[in-house]
């Protein structure tokens, strides 16, 4: 790949732990961004951490490729979001037919962000573990939207950036799948018992698919791709 070095978009979850992995199999050096943006489950921040501490030890390739971490402080965001996300609110699904986790323009400033990183740092790819397989419907995770912010950025940067989304079309079975495929029992291991997805911050109840309240949103899409991946392990045939 030219300019084979990426840029991480790294919140600690299942998804981005995974997503993280799949970017230190295939670049030569691999950084990460995180944002603080006064989110419910900031937990996430400390996981995260946790995460690229242990990531290492699982693999010569993993050391010698993980470079710097960055974490934005966007609580502006949080601020300005009246969300379940950022706010002490029940979850529930609004009016325009979204849950109430939505948090408008999230990602479109995310990618913003590191996209003006990525510009500074020399980094070409810019890897993120959206998807719209089983989702909560959020409009900024979707393919269509990725592909816009891809060619407005590169315009906007006068310079060619490439965003990836490995798990854009896995669903969370897949994505287990897909953690094991790259980094064996061990890497599996880490995203079970390390990362965070629970929107409420929970961490004192271990399930078998890891930790969280066990009926939120997260942690329900968590723990049934967890079951359906256990019913059909073998990702023998897994495209990576």
């Amino acid at each position: 790949m030219g300019n084979s070095r990426a840029l991480v978009l790294f919140s600690g979850g299942q998804d981005s732990t995974t997503t993280l992995a799949w970017a230190l199999d295939r670049f030569d050096a691999v950084e990460t961004i995180g944002f603080d943006y006064g989110q419910r489950h900031r937990i996430e921040m400390e996981c995260r951490m946790t995460i690229r501490a242990k990531l290492p030890a699982l693999s010569a390739r993993y050391a010698e490729r993980l470079g710097p971490d960055h974490v934005v402080d966007l609580k502006a965001l949080g601020a300005i979001s009246e969300t379940a996300l950022t706010r002490e609110t029940e979850i529930a699904f609004t009016d325009a037919g979204l849950p109430s986790t939505f948090v408008p323009g999230r990602n479109l400033i995310f990618l913003t962000f590191a996209a003006a990183l990525a510009y500074r740092r020399d980094l070409k790819h810019i890897v993120l573990g959206v998807c719209e397989t089983d989702y909560s419907g959020y409009p900024d995770c979707r393919d269509d939207t990725i592909k816009a912010m891809q060619v407005s950025l590169s315009l906007g940067l006068d310079r060619r950036l490439v965003l990836h989304t490995p798990l854009m079309w896995r669903d969370k079975a897949q994505t287990f799948a897909l953690a094991r495929a790259i980094g064996g029992q061990a890497l599996l291991d880490l995203v079970i018992e390390d990362s965070h997805s629970c929107y409420l911050g929970d961490r004192t109840t271990r399930h078998g698919w890891g930790y969280g309240c066990g009926h939120c949103p997260a942690c329900d899409l968590r723990s049934q791709g967890f079951a359906a991946y256990l019913a059909v392990p073998d990702d023998s045939g897994l495209d990576l």
